[in-house]
């Protein structure tokens, strides 16, 4: 019997520029080899896969590798969301990585192919249609920033961050495709679409001993990857030991892939009611761990790790509703949906512009450094600490941070109309307990410097040699591109121009 496959290569098309920005920074790297000539070539790569992906998303939702009704790639709306936010992402960390790649720290042209390889993972990864393809695209995605990592030269932190990432990752995705393979075995699909019809068709699958530990190995597999607790340890230390772009890349692109996978398998092949409760219990425990553990930082980059990981929690939240919303209608379903994505992209863009004020604030090429550090920076520099400022109290969810409000109150409203008003209130209590370290670092912008400033052994990461004598302050450059960044993004936030748009976006 012969199988006819379709292939809609304008479906492809954002695929194919991502993948072709990384052989042209190939090119560049080897032909020219200049830093500043494979910088632009990156950048030029990833804006052309913007606007693809733009272009692609605007027609309609668009299939391709289909056998009958199953098909392995979908590019809808909310793939071009995540495929523009990836390559977004990208680009500000290139904008990031200026001083890191003048001083020659990091290749330019390997550090510049790896970001667009893993740029490549995250845009085939919200087309994914089946468990394969999701799991290999997170791979991609996931792969290169082992490397990028270690990157940085004569760093022992940076190696050590490196081996801890590689591990635990490697780690999660053997349980993710055990998960996967065991899935197969209990009902001989793979299609996430096949498989939640499959549930819905025939509930007796579910009482499978099989299917179980194939839901809950794939569900924790997926949680490494999104840093939920228990399953955060590797973020901290990974953070603070690998160059501030690569963190902030870390942070953003790889922590919105994790979410982006969730969220594909829960919402079209796992049944709500087994995966519901499992992520309110990994929602309750992120968030309150992520905050708690955050009070007590004193590490910029680990304070902001922590962080993250509490945001994951607020993010996972809504999913956890599902178990609930399952038995209401569908609009109380696409509402949680919707959440968990609006959340996320507003959650990465943030803390993106968190992380670029940090560079901006630091000497060339340093690491976070300590809270003290940041002590009066808004007297020496007072735009990248308004930026940071910014960043943090729209983080924390609160005016005029009007991104990061909608997004708490997108949230809170797509749990009470789930019927999960418990798990809004953990969300509303644990939003005021982050309050306390958001504005605790926004107050050391403005309070009188530590004698010593940034010269002091705690200005080093682990592992790092101490600056002896003054320290360079930071690039003009770096400042420039930080401060437009930051600017930019917060212009967009602060108007509300942003918010219902992504919404509406995360909904189809």
């Amino acid at each position: 019997m012969s199988v006819v496959q379709s292939v809609d290569n304008v479906a492809l098309l954002p695929a194919y520029l991502a993948a072709g920005t990384a052989v042209l920074v190939l090119l560049a790297d080897l032909l020219v080899a200049r830093a500043r000539v494979t910088v632009v070539a990156a950048a030029l790569g990833a804006t052309a896969t913007v606007v693809g992906a733009v272009l692609v998303g605007s027609g309609g939702e668009r299939r391709t590798f289909c056998v009958g009704s199953d098909c392995s790639y979908v590019f809808d709306g909310r793939a071009a969301l995540v495929a523009v936010v990836v390559a977004l992402l990208t680009l500000g960390v290139l904008g990031l990585s200026g001083p890191l790649l003048r001083d020659g720290t990091s290749p330019a042209g390997e550090y510049c192919f790896l970001l667009a390889a893993s740029m490549t993972g995250g845009v085939v990864l919200g087309a994914a249609g089946d468990l394969i393809t999701l799991i290999v695209a997170l791979e991609t995605l996931t792969l290169p920033l082992y490397v990028l990592v270690g990157l940085r030269r004569g760093s022992l932190a940076s190696i050590e961050a490196a081996v801890t990432f590689f591990v635990v990752s490697v780690v999660a995705t053997t349980l993710t495709l055990l998960g996967a393979a065991l899935l197969y075995a209990a009902t001989g699909a793979l299609h996430l679409g096949r498989l939640g019809a499959l549930f819905a068709e025939r509930p007796e699958l579910l009482d499978l001993p099989l299917t179980t530990a194939a839901v809950a190995l794939v569900v924790l597999g997926l949680a490494f990857k999104v840093a939920a607790v228990p399953f955060h340890a590797w973020a901290p230390a990974t953070y603070d030991g690998a160059p501030l772009p690569v963190a902030a890349y870390l942070s953003t692109a790889s922590k919105l892939g994790g979410v982006v996978a969730l969220l594909a398998v829960v919402q079209r092949a796992l049944p709500a009611e087994v995966t519901g409760p499992v992520l309110a219990l990994l929602a309750v425990l992120t968030m309150t761990v992520g905050n708690l553990v955050a009070l007590r930082q004193r590490r910029t980059v680990r304070l902001l790790a922590w962080s993250s990981v509490a945001q994951a929690g607020y993010i996972l939240a809504p999913l956890g509703a599902l178990a609930l919303a399952a038995g209401r209608t569908d609009d109380a379903r696409a509402a949680a949906y919707a959440a968990a994505v609006a959340y996320a992209v507003f959650f990465v863009v943030l803390e993106l512009g968190a992380f670029a004020a940090v560079v901006a604030l630091r000497p060339a090429g340093a690491a976070g450094g300590t809270l003290d550090d940041l002590r009066g920076a808004a007297r020496r520099r007072p735009w990248p600490a308004v930026a940071l400022a910014l960043a943090l109290i729209g983080l924390a969810g609160l005016p005029p941070g009007l991104a990061g409000l909608f997004a708490k109150v997108t949230v809170v409203r797509s749990l009470l109309d789930g019927g999960a008003g418990w798990l809004a209130l953990v969300v509303a209590v644990n939003a005021v307990i982050g309050l306390a370290y958001y504005l605790k670092v926004t107050a050391a912008l403005w309070a009188a410097p530590v004698p010593g400033g940034v010269a002091g052994p705690a200005a080093s990461g682990p592992g790092e040699p101490v600056p002896v004598g003054p320290v360079p302050a930071p690039a003009v450059r770096a400042w420039s591109v930080a401060a437009v960044l930051v600017a930019a993004t917060a212009a967009a936030l602060v108007l509300g121009v942003a918010p219902q748009l992504v919404l509406d976006l995360a909904a189809r």
